[in-house]
């Protein structure tokens, strides 16, 4: 294996979850460990309603802890999803790398793509999988 990558973005509708397996998936056929919340932190609504949220939290840190790098998906309009963007800062915090892909057309203006705190914690913001999976491959 390449490395353990940290799939930090939102999981809360269902097209959220799929595209995160998808893109989980894709990892691994690259050589990837693929750590994702939403199975193996067991974050979803059902364990919501049975987990204590300490012990979610605690998960998806250790998770992040133990990555060489979070790839973070900031697509949703012109605000990253709020538990990405913490993701992002306390891997960032930590020294652990972090590589954006945001598919999502829309900016933000004359600011940038994201918000500059995100964009500025960011190696790169990749605009599809393709291209991360490139970077990803010429960092190796």
């Amino acid at each position: 294996m390449k490395g353990l990558i940290y799939l930090a973005g939102p999981l809360f509708s269902e097209a959220e979850r799929e595209f995160n397996i998808k893109l989980a998936g894709m990892l691994k056929n690259a050589g990837y460990e693929a750590f994702l919340p939403q199975e193996d932190s067991s974050d979803n609504s059902k364990s919501r309603e049975k987990l204590d949220s300490r012990v979610l939290f605690r998960k998806n840190v250790c998770g992040i802890d133990k990555s060489n790098l979070v790839v973070a998906i900031l697509d949703g309009g012109c605000d990253v999803d709020s538990g990405t963007a913490w993701e992002i800062g306390y891997a960032w915090a930590r020294g652990i790398p972090v590589v954006g892909l945001r598919t999502d057309f829309r900016t933000l203006g004359i600011e940038g793509t994201v918000n500059l705190m995100i964009e500025e914690c960011a190696m790169g913001i990749y605009k599809s999988v393709e291209d991360l999976l490139a970077f990803l491959d010429q960092k190796e």
